[in-house]
């Protein structure tokens, strides 16, 4: 490698790009930091200090974004790739990464909840939060396998203690056990996959002589190979394993297996941040390999559509049908989130088959999913008792008399999830819907609005425990007390209720240049 080679790659590396990561990092460190030098009297503040950090963080990255969208110097800086490739800044990378923050935020504000009845370190707890959600952010933007890997793999280790975190709890153990187990077989998969991949295109006089490839792990480059090769048996193998070992991530069927006994045993932040920042940034990984270096033709409309179409209507029949007999109502959480899983899968189908705002429309519906699913879990964090992992619906028998403000939150948070306007899960549902018509999945579409129906029975039969339940007719049920909501908690609960209320009615505030 020449010098001048170096000084190209050397030129491309700016760390100003990732202040957002390097920041969590640091917040990271800081919690440790004052976790050694506090008096254990003063240490309740080091969750505060995590939870302003992140504020302060999202409030600058905002900026940020906007000053990108202005600076006719920062506009040349979208779409261009850093670290020689590793990472490129898009419009989807600094949304997911804005999204991703909101949802280590609120995991933090539902920590805060769950340790007020549970005896753990919490510490290190926001520790691993922080560190997770800076190597989703890096996941969300990578566009080159080998950091894709590193990154996703240092998110997978963070959940393996997040989930058995509980150490006290058998349930806990054991979900990190199973976790970890499954964890590893998906990463072989997806690493099998990656090689396969680099075989293709790195391997000597495959290519024409005038086609170089400077890095065949690149988005860019490998695309460019499969695009000549896209009917090689090798490629379609490598793709179709990769995106298992995606799949197996966003708990889409048939590597879902995992997701009810880790849903339920896992601390409730930790479930919600299983639900929501790793589906999300499972999805935005999945949207850049299908518009990426798996966009070819041959191998999407051969490969791609009819894998992601299969896994769609599997999630969706399976995660809502195993739903209707569940009581534990982490499980409800985990198996309805197998079906939103599918439901977005037809969104990510309907971008490999050219619907150019498909992308756009998977991202709003993961916002609609955000505010419900965090709306539901702040619910679920002050009715659980100290065993955290054995909530049943009984416990929520009258909870909208005894806790009338947390009874309102459960109904829209639910109601969002199922689908029902005027809130925010209509919407995220009906503009995924109209994509699949755009691609003409007819067949998928009629399967999704049989899994929206099906899904009612479960969730409003959790609303009606919780709202219309007669008096005494629970005498017999040993019922958790909820936790009052404090002020500060009002607000929390109280801004994702009325988010998903108005972004039902009003979605002109979401960017429309998502790609």
């Amino acid at each position: 490698m020449n010098s001048a080679l170096y000084h190209t790659i050397t030129d491309t590396n700016q760390w100003l790009m990732l202040w957002p990561e390097i920041a969590l990092g640091l917040l990271a460190l800081l919690v440790l930091v004052l976790e050694l030098v506090l008096k254990p009297a003063n240490r309740l503040i080091i969750p505060r200090v995590a939870i302003l950090g992140q504020v302060a963080i999202l409030i600058a990255l905002f900026y940020w974004i906007s000053y990108e969208s202005t600076d006719s110097l920062m506009e040349k800086v979208v779409g261009a790739p850093f670290f020689d490739g590793l990472i490129t800044i898009t419009p989807m990378g600094d949304a997911a990464r804005v999204f991703i923050l909101l949802t280590s935020l609120m995991v933090s504000y539902l920590a805060q909840i769950y340790f007020q009845r549970q005896k753990l370190p919490r510490t290190e707890y926001y520790h691993l939060l922080l560190v997770v959600a800076a190597a989703m952010m890096l996941l969300v933007q990578s566009t080159q396998f080998v950091l894709l890997f590193v990154a996703l793999e240092t998110v997978t280790v963070g959940f393996y203690v997040m989930v058995a975190y509980s150490r006290h709890s058998a349930l806990s153990l054991e979900a990190g056990l199973k976790y970890l187990i499954l964890g590893a077989l998906s990463s072989a998969i997806l690493l099998f996959g990656i090689v396969l991949l680099y075989g293709v295109a790195a391997a000597p006089n495959a290519l024409p002589a005038t086609f170089r490839v400077h890095d065949a792990m690149n988005f860019v480059d490998l695309g460019r190979v499969i695009a000549l090769h896209a009917s090689d048996p090798l490629a379609a193998v490598g793709a179709v394993l990769v995106l298992c070992g995606v799949a197996f991530k966003i708990g889409a069927v048939p590597f879902q297996i995992w997701v009810p006994d880790v849903y339920q045993g896992a601390p409730t932040p930790t479930t919600a941040f299983l639900a929501v920042g790793s589906k999300a940034a499972g999805f935005f990984v999945l949207l850049n390999l299908v518009t990426g270096p798996f966009a070819a033709p041959w191998l999407s409309q051969h490969v791609l559509v009819p894998l992601l179409s299969t896994l769609a209507v599997l999630s969706i029949l399976y995660g809502n049908l195993a739903a209707l007999g569940q009581r534990n109502v982490k499980r409800v959480m985990g198996l309805s989130g197998i079906a939103h899983a599918g439901y977005m899968l037809i969104g990510v189908v309907a971008a490999a088959e050219g619907v150019s705002w498909a992308p756009g429309a998977v991202f709003f519906y993961l916002f609609t999913y955000l505010l419900g699913s965090m709306a539901v879990f702040g619910v679920m964090a002050h009715v659980a008792g100290p065993n955290d992992e054995a909530q049943e619906l009984e416990d929520y028998a009258e909870l909208g008399k005894r806790e009338p403000f947390l009874g309102g939150v459960l109904a829209i948070g639910l109601g969002s999830l199922a689908g029902i306007p005027p809130l925010a899960g209509f919407i995220g549902k009906l503009l995924l819907f109209y994509a699949a018509f755009q691609a003409k999945l007819y067949c998928l579409l009629l399967v999704a609005i049989v899994g929206v129906v099906i899904s009612i029975y479960y969730y409003f039969g959790w609303m009606r425990e919780a709202l219309f339940r007669q008096a005494g007719s629970v005498s017999d049920a040993t019922v958790d007390v909820p936790l009052v909501p404090t002020r500060w908690s009002r607000v929390a609960l109280g801004l994702l209720a009325a988010a998903s209320l108005f972004a039902g009615l009003y979605q002109g505030f979401f960017p429309d240049n998502l790609k």
